[in-house]
């Protein structure tokens, strides 16, 4: 990396403070959520190699149904989250082969904004696989649990019908669940009307609420900002930390983007939380507390980069993303001063789902394009592109040993990098 050696992300947290924390335990392979075991876009488990091959080796390639869930890893299995007709199916495939292991599936009517209409009717969050549970958030608020060793239902909510003619969300219900060892947590509702909601995991029994704002599209993450434990995210209107001990909302930062599009997973960057929405810039944000109250306070705002649907990722002490202009650009920002380090050349697409591994970026574009880039002192180089569909590509990689598994408008494949 030159002069400027890449630092571990968890290093650089741990030695400031700000910790993200996991999840329920994981084994150290899996890729169990959304964004990976940190919800991050960090992997610590997959094997990069010395030099990238010409060509990716697919090893199996399974119809599974539309949407822009992104595929999980856990137990040696690949669970997905896919439309069928009007019905949401969840299915376990073997990691080896593809083949089936179990599928379950439920009616999931489910009718489009007329402005969202090319993003397809689902599903769009990201399965949660967690002590041996997966937990799925369908596009039209229906939250459930399985067992994921045999798919038997365990518990389904069905929110759609408490927020009955509220203003639903253009795009459909986009949060990815957040599983802890205690409660599984996603925000549901629509605009003007929503709840963050803690269930329990095993019962589906309701721990607590937060009703303060209506939802969004951002996936919350678990963080621990100087020893007290905090669900942070983007509502509606606002960046938020709620207690996970009892709902209760710790601060928040009013952020409204055109059409409520709050899309952006906040990230951890040493004692700064980082997020960002269409044309509102990147902000930084350091918690500090005084008399038993939080308050945030801006560090940094950096306006010439602002990210839409992609979220970043830490590398060392800098931010690397999309940005929305040029048709997409990727940056690279200082982390410290929110400097604007380095910028591409633009025309990404709409969004690239990014990913980090050691000193490695993985970007899959919307264009089913899967980008090898490693940051330099003041650029990224493209190290290797490889063509990995023939259709969009929105969901996320999952990043497994030396597999990545990709999930297009219809499919998902797994990869092998030899």
């Amino acid at each position: 990396m030159g002069n400027r050696a890449l630092l571990s992300a968890r290093a650089s947290i741990l030695g400031l403070g700000l910790i993200l924390l996991p999840g329920a335990v994981a084994a150290a392979e899996d890729w169990p959520q959304w964004r990976g075991p940190q919800r991050d876009g960090q992997s610590a488990g997959f094997i990069a190699p010395k030099v990238w091959p010409k060509q990716l080796k697919r090893l199996w390639r399974v119809e599974i149904g539309e949407g822009h869930a992104s595929p999980v890893v856990a137990m040696g299995r690949v669970f997905v989250l896919a439309r069928q007709d009007d019905n949401e199916v969840v299915r376990a495939l073997d990691l080896a082969d593809g083949k089936q292991l179990w599928s379950q599936s439920y009616a999931a009517p489910f009718t489009m904004s007329l402005y969202a209409m090319s993003h397809g009717k689902g599903a769009k969050s990201t399965p949660a696989a967690a002590d041996g549970r997966l937990f799925t958030l369908g596009i039209g608020n229906v939250f459930s649990a399985w067992d994921a060793q045999s798919g038997r239902p365990l518990w389904q909510h069905d929110f759609a019908k408490r927020f009955t003619g509220r203003s639903m969300l253009y795009y459909g219900t986009a949060d990815s669940p957040l599983v802890t060892r205690d409660l599984a947590v996603a925000y549901v509702g629509g605009r003007g009307a929503g709840a963050l909601v803690a269930l329990d995991p095993a019962s589906g029994k309701t721990r607590w609420e937060y009703t303060g704002d209506g939802a969004a599209y951002a996936s919350p993450i678990l963080a621990d900002v100087q020893g007290t434990p905090q669900i942070v995210t983007q509502s509606q209107t606002a960046c938020i930390g709620i207690s996970p001990a009892d709902g209760s909302r710790l601060w928040s930062i009013p952020f409204v983007t055109e059409y409520d599009q709050n899309i952006v997973t906040p990230v951890v960057l040493g004692d700064r939380i980082i997020f960002s929405g269409l044309g509102k810039g990147t902000f930084a944000y350091r918690l500090e507390k005084s008399q038993g109250r939080w308050s945030p306070v801006e560090v940094w705002h950096n306006e010439e980069v602002s990210m839409y649907m992609s979220s970043p990722v830490v590398v060392g002490d800098r931010l690397f993303g999309l940005a929305n202009r040029k048709r997409g650009q990727f940056f690279l920002l200082d982390g410290a001063t929110g400097k604007t380090l380095w910028t591409g050349d633009g025309r990404i697409g709409d969004n690239a789902a990014i990913l980090r591994a050691g000193e490695t970026i993985l970007a899959l574009t919307t264009g089913s394009e899967l980008l090898v880039l490693k940051p330099e002192d003041d650029a990224v180089k493209t190290v290797a592109r490889y063509q990995v569909a023939d259709t969009p590509t929105w969901a996320h990689p999952a990043l497994v040993g030396n597999k990545i598994v990709i999930k297009d408008r219809t499919s998902v494949a797994a990869w092998e990098v030899q």
